[in-house]
């Protein structure tokens, strides 16, 4: 019986792309407030706020400067409607935002008004500017008749309960706090400065290399006690303070042990399919007589005594994840795709500082961009929050923001705690958008679930589906195994946890990359993830995320039976459209199609404003019919939904238009053939202005298609047939064999 072809994936959709134009559409807005009314609404707010910054000590005030919070009117959402203009006027700096719920007095709306999402904006500007603000509201003529004030909906100063948190149940002793200040440029020197010498005056002082900088804000260690907690807060530039958290550099979930009485393993002797790909593994160490030095270099830091010794065994159990995948007792161990850099990062010697150096060590790796390929399996232990990104999210993301690292984090083993309260959701750094996050499945079989300990979304918004994927990572009555601890020895060890599915996860993308070399990036590969993966019994994302990764490489190199998969990869510049053809030859005009798309971009981020976190985004509209008009005079084909942000953000956190701004978009959708003809997405590029007059620049993008015609068993070869030699089929560039997996 003749071998069944392999149809492999078909690459260079980016050759189908061609410029297009789209006129805009809308025009201004009706204000929901006269000039009048908004004087009169907002005058006593600000008075009120002045007498808060008046009152605060001198010190507390760098340079006499405060930081004031305004509440725009839930209508004017978009960044394309920040007050730039104004607070220009009022010689007034935005210095950061965060989402809020409001319920307006007034709107342009038929019916009552209802409470709905809204930003609030950090502005800073001297006491003076902020008088001088108080005095014009109630001055006629003062702002002209269209000016941005009818688009605020509150003005007012911020309060120390709102900028607390988990301070309620500590004792008077002295804490080590983490606080992060509003840092604007050109003053960030002089806030910084201020700082010290403030908390200098309360007896408190910042630990030495506890600061860490990411763009518009800094995070500082200090230690005081908890009953000056209030003062510390009072500083006019803090943002957020909060107990400092701990290193989740292990769980007990995975504490590993030895397994007696199992068959044992061989290890290969091959060095690793492609031996010019590396992969970079930030955790705990290795030992020095580690089973896995074959395929693993190790440098850092060499953390000492008992916890250092569980500190190894965890780096060698990741290691060896990112190396042969879960293995299996009595099996043939798996060739590795890619040698494996070991970056020990943890040193139990940092002490309180642990957060700090450890991520100054990841962030000087991966900013020497060397790494297609890295995993991260610790962080802090703590859950994020929606209204607040973290030190480690936001140096992370910067790092990845060219699109040019897959970097998988494991999510979190604190899935089976108290969901309503948030601490089941998935931790820092989880959150990163740029990155994939990674939780666990709890069997590589058919029938699998969500492990109970891995943690849970939803994200924030942007980035509402999190973890991205679930991976296998073990459990109780099925443990995930490693290779031996010592080279000498062939007894597995086994152990569970989110912190082994990730490395798992990016093992299988190395794989891909061997498969095919650089023809495919590692934003391609992130789409083509997301884009293989099995949801499963779940309806809510919240859980699997986009869903469970196959086992192995095949469901992602070669094309499901009557299916084809097109791969586009490139860039977009700012506020550009471009029209994505998808690949469906002539003649297809009967039964069924289904269309499945997954985009992919990497962004800019801004951690000042985690509600609109990321700089870009991207519209993708659906086209299906060249042919069909909704209107005579249309330039362009009549659209057709296809990708909706009910499909995975629940109901009560709805936002107009945010789902643009995820970096992520997946979903299947079924056709009647006769409906379509020469389909295509239009993408159009939009971003957001850094400070609301800055400009971003271009993004790229990945775009994985896939064409499934119950009806047409030849499929790919027409596809084949019809667009070459535009589209290629992605060879392989060595032969990888295919793992086998438990039934």
């Amino acid at each position: 019986m003749p071998e069944k072809p392999r149809n492999f994936l078909l690459g260079r959709g980016e050759r189908l792309v061609e410029s297009i134009n789209v006129r805009g559409g809308g025009g201004g807005k009706s204000l929901p407030y006269t000039l009048e009314e908004a004087q009169a609404r907002l005058k006593p707010q600000v008075e009120s706020a002045v007498r808060n910054f008046n009152s605060l000590p001198p010190d507390a005030c760098p340079d006499g400067r405060v930081v004031g919070v305004v509440t725009l009117h839930p209508q004017f959402l978009a960044k394309t409607f920040h007050p730039k203009d104004l607070l220009r006027d009022l010689q007034l700096g935005y210095v950061g935002s965060r989402s809020a719920s409001v319920t307006p007095d007034k709107w342009t709306r038929q019916g009552d008004p209802e409470a709905m999402e809204t930003s609030e904006l950090f502005v800073a500007g001297s006491r003076t500017a902020f008088e001088a603000f108080a005095r014009r509201l109630g001055e006629r003529g003062s702002f002209g008749a269209e000016s941005e004030i009818r688009q605020i909906e509150s003005f007012r100063s911020p309060t120390i309960e709102e900028r607390q948190r988990s301070l309620g149940n500590l004792n008077q002793e002295e804490h080590l706090f983490e606080v992060a200040l509003h840092l604007p440029d050109p003053a960030s020197e002089v806030i910084i400065s201020s700082f010290k010498d403030y908390i200098s005056r309360l007896g408190a002082h910042a630990e030495h290399g506890g600061m860490v900088r990411v763009p518009g804000l800094a995070f500082l260690a200090i230690r005081i006690p908890a009953d000056q907690a209030d003062e510390l807060t009072s500083f006019s530039f803090v943002r957020v303070i909060r107990p400092m958290p701990r290193l989740r550099a292990l769980h007990p979930m995975e504490r590993t042990m030895a397994t007696p009485g199992l068959a044992g393993v061989v290890l290969p002797t091959q060095p690793p399919v492609d031996p010019e790909l590396r992969m970079a593994v930030f955790d705990g160490g290795l030992e020095s007589d580690s089973s896995v030095l074959d395929w693993a270099s190790f440098s850092g830091e060499v953390p000492a005594g008992p916890e250092g010794e569980g500190l190894r065994l965890h780096g060698h159990s990741v290691t060896s994840a990112a190396l042969f995948g879960p293995l299996t007792p009595g099996q043939v161990v798996p060739r590795p795709y890619a040698y494996v850099d070991h970056y020990g990062v943890v040193n139990p010697e940092d002490g309180p500082l642990a957060l700090y150096h450890t991520l100054r060590r990841i962030t000087d790796v991966l900013a020497t961009g060397e790494y297609a390929f890295a995993n991260l399996s610790l962080g802090p232990e703590l859950p994020i929050e929606d209204d607040e990104i973290h030190s480690w999210t936001a140096a992370i993301d910067a790092c990845l923001a060219n699109g040019k690292t897959l970097f998988t984090i494991a999510a979190g083993n604190n899935g089976a705690l108290d969901r309503e309260s948030g601490n089941a959701r998935v931790q820092v750094p989880s959150d990163c958008v740029n990155a994939l996050a990674v939780g666990a499945a709890d069997s590589r079989r058919d029938a699998w679930s969500r492990a109970s300990y891995s943690a849970v979304g939803p994200g924030r918004s942007p980035g509402m589906v999190k973890p991205d994927l679930l991976h296998f990572g073990g459990d109780k009555y099925e443990p995930f195994y490693f290779a031996p601890a010592q080279a000498k020895t062939n007894g597995l060890i086994q152990s569970a946890g989110t912190s082994f599915a990730a490395p798992s996860a990016l093992r299988l993308a190395a794989g891909i990359r061997a498969h095919f070399g650089e023809q495919i990036s590692p934003l391609a590969l992130k789409a083509l993830l997301v884009h293989s993966a099995d949801v499963g019994i779940y309806e809510d994302s919240s859980e699997p995320g986009w869903g469970r990764l196959p086992s192995d490489i095949d469901p992602f190199v070669l094309c499901p039976d009557r299916s084809v998969r097109v791969v586009y990869q490139g860039t977009i510049e700012p506020k550009r459209y471009i029209r994505m053809p998808i690949p469906l030859p002539e003649g297809v005009d009967e039964g069924w199609v289904t269309i499945s798309a997954t985009y992919c971009i990497a962004s800019a981020t801004d951690p000042r404003a985690p509600g609109s976190y990321t700089a870009s985004g991207i519209e993708p509209t659906f086209r299906p019919h060249a042919d069909v008009r909704a209107k005579p005079e249309s330039i362009h084909p009549k659209s057709d939904s296809f990708f909706q942000l009910g499909d995975y953000v629940p109901e009560q956190t709805l936002r107009n238009a945010s789902h643009k701004w995820e970096t992520v978009k997946h979903k299947s959708k079924p056709y009647k053939a006769s409906k379509l003809h020469r389909p295509a997405f239009d993408l159009h590029h939009v971003s957001r202005l850094a400070d609301a007059d800055g400009a971003s620049s271009s993004i790229p993008y990945a775009l994985v298609i896939t064409i499934t015609t119950p009806d047409i068993s030849d499929i790919y070869d027409r596809v084949v047939r019809a667009f070459a030699p535009r589209l290629e089929i992605m060879q392989p560039q060595v032969e990888i064999p295919i793992a086998i997996d438990p039934v």
